[in-house]
């Protein structure tokens, strides 16, 4: 790791005990933010993330993206020596995450009892398929069928088309931001009112991936309830939210514009040489606008193939309507909002066949006042801190570590 963690989470120790993404990404916010994270991987192969979206010779950027700033340390956690260095990493440790099947770390004889035993004063964050309790609890749950389950894949793509997935893993890593609000929230409550926490009870973070998703539905069920909808696909569009979406333009790519309220919509009819529309009371409200959501985005497609996409984003941009270019990758690299934000963080890393590129990876979100912490590496290697954690920090000697590699402990 190059240069010293710094942020307001300076002097907070994680144990990442999780695997893939949902827990590894938590973990990799409070790495963000100065706390030491140290992340147990398998012996050997280390965390499955670490081939995802890559060949075989080389570490994939996904992991190293989720995986910066925090130390490796290889265990088997299976075995009786496993677990006893968990719970001796419990003793020192602010914040365990997890995100194991519901029961997975109590048959491995490192449950909530064990680590409670260890230390009463740590927070443990579970993260998994359907939560800790319920009828679902022991289902295998990955963030695809959370998204199913939670609503949110019904919901998404063409309606005269099967449903699709958002191209990037949304129950994770919303999973993954509610496990961090959680765990902070539990560590606030802790330093507020110690006295007041309950004698032997270990504090948890219960996140189930089918309830992260399903928060962020806004009034999918409400509206159910209210008026018997049931939301459907309705593409690139938000139904009654009028006019918002994706619209062509005439070099062949698609902005998105934003400008359902009657003042932003006001601004878009008269950048679109169509003042008098803007008077029209049948267009007034949105609910107006909604009856006439079909006419209305026909007319807007109609403008924005006229121009091409950049002319669209600077007369709505002069106009003040919310208005965005729908990048790719390297729309995204070459944005200079991102640049002057801080958002591509460069480090030379190898891509395979023994080359070595410089490459750029997300920077922190939020940002914060201060020297608020930093991305100090692309990610260790597999157990790259195993030594250095069970000698400096469990006081272990070179004999016994030995003796644990040996034994495939480590």
């Amino acid at each position: 790791m190059s240069g010293e963690l710094r942020g307001p989470l300076v002097g907070i120790r994680v144990l990442e005990l999780g695997n893939f993404i949902a827990a590894p990404f938590a973990a990799k916010i409070f790495a963000d933010f100065g706390a030491e994270v140290i992340k147990v991987e398998r012996p050997q192969t280390g965390d499955e993330l670490r081939a995802w979206r890559t060949e075989a010779d080389v570490t994939s950027m996904l992991f190293r993206s989720v995986a910066r700033n925090k130390k490796s340390l290889t265990l088997d956690l299976r075995s009786p020596a496993g677990r006893e260095i968990v719970l001796d990493l419990a003793r020192q440790c602010d914040v365990i995450i997890e995100n194991f099947r519901p029961g997975t770390l109590e048959r491995w004889g490192i449950g909530p009892e064990a680590l409670a035993a260890a230390n009463p004063e740590v927070i443990l964050v579970r993260i998994s398929g359907y939560g800790q309790t319920g009828p679902y609890r022991d289902r295998p749950g990955f963030g695809s069928v959370a998204e199913a389950i939670g609503g949110l894949r019904f919901l998404t793509g063409e309606p005269d088309r099967p449903p699709v997935r958002a191209a990037a893993s949304v129950a994770d890593t919303v999973a993954g931001l509610y496990a961090v609000i959680g765990a902070l929230m539990l560590m606030l409550k802790r330093a507020r009112a110690a006295d007041a926490l309950e004698a032997g009870q270990l504090q948890t973070v219960d996140v189930a991936l089918h309830e992260a998703v399903f928060s962020i539905l806004e009034s999918l069920v409400a509206d159910y309830d209210a008026f018997g909808e049931v939301r459907a696909r309705s593409g690139p569009t938000l139904p009654g939210v009028v006019p918002t979406g994706a619209y062509p333009c005439a070099d062949g790519t698609e902005v998105v514009i934003g400008a359902n309220s009657d003042n932003l919509f006001a601004r878009l009819l008269i950048a679109m040489g169509r003042p008098d529309l803007a008077e029209d009371p049948k267009y007034r409200g949105g609910a107006a606008r909604a009856r006439h959501e079909r006419e209305l985005n026909a007319l807007l497609r109609q403008w924005t193939l006229s121009l091409p996409a950049a002319e669209v984003v600077s007369r709505l941009q002069e106009a003040e309507v919310p208005v965005a270019p729908i990048y790719d990758a390297a729309g995204v690299a070459a944005d200079e909002q991102f640049r002057a934000r801080e958002m591509h963080v460069p480090f030379t890393v190898p891509v395979g066949n023994g080359e070595e590129r410089v490459v750029r990876f997300p920077g922190i979100v939020p940002k914060l006042p201060g020297d608020a912490g930093a991305v100090l590496d692309a990610g260790p290697e597999v157990g790259q801190h195993t030594a250095e954690i069970l000698r400096d920090l469990l006081g272990r000697d070179d004999a016994e570590i030995a003796r644990l590699a040996a034994e495939g402990v480590i």
